[in-house]
């Protein structure tokens, strides 16, 4: 591997290494990025900490243990991702601000929490960014929405983009768009299981074993992805080639349909998207 093909990181913490941020630590891990400086996470429990003992790149720090711990790991950072839950997150900023170095960069990770939150509690040399992963950041396929901050600069933007590259796709969208951005990639895994459930059950209700069912279902979801990606050609043309005419396909998307599939997914996302911003006005 050439050094071109590399990712270079400076320094960065986790406060919060619960699932997303592992899965971020995990792309950080790959051999094809060096962290210069090390990275630093936090968890409460010592039996999480220890967790990453078999991991010599990693310092874990149980918060319980050592209650200057997120100051400690904040103080040593060029990059302080923030994963804690979202309620948590104004106090973690107030106990981290003056550990903060000068030109440091905070990027949310917490669903809600505005860009205007985090600048109140940090001092103003501070640069923040927003960010919006999602759960197959586990196997490096994430979609993460990133949002500049008032403080922020370009620099920082792309510096925090090639970190989130890591582990997937990357969208750089204003933050007013954000939390729209969270209704389709950040919940989307779950809408795309909830049809897996649902044609699983169909399978096992035309006599299939489960797992039979398993087997059909996610295969065929798995491969439809896979032939979008490698093809090129739009879900639209992909969907005219399954579809012969009078045939078994035709008859079955023409009950579908009648659902309204797209006013369906408009009024889910619409439901989000006001559940989001109810957590932005509580933040």
């Amino acid at each position: 591997m050439s050094a071109a093909e590399r990712t270079l990181l400076p320094s960065v913490a986790i406060l919060g290494a619960g699932s997303m941020g592992r899965a971020i630590l995990a792309g950080m891990l790959s051999p094809a990025v060096e962290v210069d400086g090390g990275i630093v996470v936090t968890n409460r429990s010592a039996a999480k900490a220890a967790e990453f003992d078999d991991e010599p790149r990693v310092e874990a720090i149980a918060t319980d243990d050592d209650p200057e711990g997120n100051r400690r790991a904040a103080a040593g950072a060029a990059i302080v991702l923030v994963a804690v839950k979202p309620a948590m997150v104004p106090a973690l900023l107030d106990e981290i601000a003056d550990a903060l170095r000068p030109g440091a960069v905070v990027v949310s990770v917490a669903a809600g929490v505005t860009v205007a939150t985090f600048e109140k509690h940090l001092p103003a040399h501070v640069a923040v960014l927003r960010s919006m992963p999602n759960t197959p950041a586990v196997v490096g396929r994430a979609v993460t929405g990133l949002s500049a901050g008032t403080r922020s600069s370009d620099a920082d933007l792309e510096l925090v983009r090639s970190l989130f590259e890591t582990v997937g796709t990357v969208v750089e969208v204003p933050e007013s768009q954000l939390d729209a951005l969270s209704t389709i990639s950040g919940s989307g895994p779950a809408y795309v299981y909830l049809l897996i459930e649902a044609l699983t059950a169909a399978a096992v209700e035309k006599g299939f074993t489960p797992d039979q069912a398993a087997i059909l279902v996610n295969e065929t979801f798995a491969g439809a992805t896979e032939l979008l990606t490698a093809s090129g050609a739009t879900p639209t043309a992909l969907r005219i080639q399954v579809t012969s005419p009078k045939g078994t396909t035709e008859r079955a998307l023409a009950v579908l349909d009648d659902a309204d599939l797209p006013a369906l997914f408009t009024r889910a996302t619409d439901a989000a998207l006001a559940r989001a911003k109810e957590l932005a006005a509580s933040a």
